[in-house]
């Protein structure tokens, strides 16, 4: 069960962390994990989507919480 934060934000583990969204190979700190409603071709769903900063610099990357993937320390 997730903790919830407000504002349909959840506490992850890796929040704050270096991470990887394997789906873009994007790398950056992941800056929240938000539940969300998306509009599909089959109506509206509910979705939990990670934030990601690139390192770079940038604007922040949505992906699935699946495709997220903690970076290894240097």
């Amino acid at each position: 069960m997730s903790t919830h934060l407000g504002f349909g934000h959840e506490a992850h583990p890796l929040l704050g962390c270096l991470v990887r969204d394997l789906a873009s190979g994007t790398e950056g700190r992941l800056m929240a994990v938000v539940l969300e409603e998306v509009d599909t071709h089959a109506g509206p769903r509910w979705t939990r989507r990670a934030y990601i900063r690139p390192v770079a610099g940038g604007t922040e990357l949505a992906t699935a919480v699946a495709n997220i993937q903690l970076l290894a320390a240097a």
